[in-house]
């Protein structure tokens, strides 16, 4: 049988980016084509096990303000954990069941963290697998906003994954501890980073496939069309790009890991194969994002080139 593992994460939120999070949580937005495993058909299917009871920023800004804590642009205001399990743990249960497994991650989060801190726990069952995304202010019990405390370096990481199973394990005893990030010395890739590029290569496939059906009896609606969907993709690309920068040293890292472990083959350890079998999995993911957007197609920065110039054309016709 399968390991079937407990799963908490975290993730960090200053400013901005909290409005897009609750944007995702709440499910507030009609279309999600940046996550094609959001199935809105299913969404009345999700649940709150804590209720918002404003926007996620007003709150935390209230919260903040009430503790008496002063804030640089800066300072994280909004913690995310991500609960979930192996997708093999939730197979058979019914929704009462996978109710109950987050209520209990819930009274554990609950039991290290000042509950009145807590802005909402959703728990989306319109998605490959069920998950519940749980967002916090860091306040600390003395009232000081510090996110590095809360949930801070690898040690803390190490005692936050040792208590979760600990707690769950009493409740689900097939469970087996989930390894955070850190611990393994190996960058988390958000699962969001992938479908992100798989709506790029799907945006780059709908440019090509306009680029070869367009003539001269449909030129212009086919411009607008393409003008529509290069303004997404190239900032799209862009911003993929960057967030990529993140993940060179991760790579570089690994590249030597697997390096090393190479020489040793001969005598490798069934844990050093193991090992490198991991490691080659994250460079290939690590690859696969890296060819998402290392070369924009020349064919798609012609037709871009020539598109921002009938764009400026029609300004100046305009003006």
């Amino acid at each position: 049988m399968k390991a079937q593992y407990a799963i908490l994460r975290f993730a960090k939120y200053k400013g901005p980016e909290i409005g897009r999070i609750e944007a995702h949580n709440e499910r507030t937005k009609e279309t999600y084509a940046s996550n094609p495993d959001v199935d809105l058909s299913r969404s009345h299917l999700n649940f709150h096990l804590v209720e918002p009871q404003r926007k996620y920023r007003a709150e935390a800004e209230k919260q903040i303000a009430e503790a008496g804590c002063r804030t640089r642009s800066d300072s994280v205001r909004v913690v995310e954990a991500l609960v979930t399990a192996s997708p093999e743990f939730f197979n058979g249960k019914k929704r009462s069941e996978i109710r109950a497994y987050f209520a209990e991650a819930l009274a554990f989060i609950e039991k290290v963290q000042p509950k009145e801190t807590i802005i909402s726990a959703v728990v989306h069952m319109d998605e490959k697998t069920p998950h519940m995304h749980l967002s916090f202010v860091p306040l600390t019990e003395d009232g000081r906003l510090c996110a590095k405390e809360i949930v801070g370096n690898r040690k803390k990481l190490t005692w936050w994954q040792d208590e979760f199973w600990k707690h769950m394990v009493r409740k689900y005893p097939d469970l087996e501890r989930g390894e955070s990030a850190s611990e393994t010395g190996r960058t988390h890739i958000p699962p969001r980073l992938f479908k992100e590029a798989v709506h790029l290569n799907r945006m780059k496939e709908q440019i090509l496939a306009l680029v070869a059906d367009t003539n001269l009896l449909n030129k212009k609606a086919k411009t607008e069309e393409l003008e529509a969907l290069l303004d997404k993709y190239i900032p799209g690309v862009g911003a993929m790009r960057t967030r990529l920068k993140k993940y060179d040293k991760a790579y570089r890292e690994l590249s030597a890991e697997n390096a090393a472990l190479e020489k040793k083959l001969n005598t490798a350890s069934r844990e050093s194969v193991q090992k490198k079998l991991e490691i080659q999995r994250k460079l290939s993911e690590l690859d696969e994002l890296r060819r998402t957007v290392d070369s924009i197609p020349d064919e798609i920065l012609r037709v871009c080139s020539a598109v921002e110039k009938q764009r400026h054309s029609r300004l100046k016709q305009e003006l």
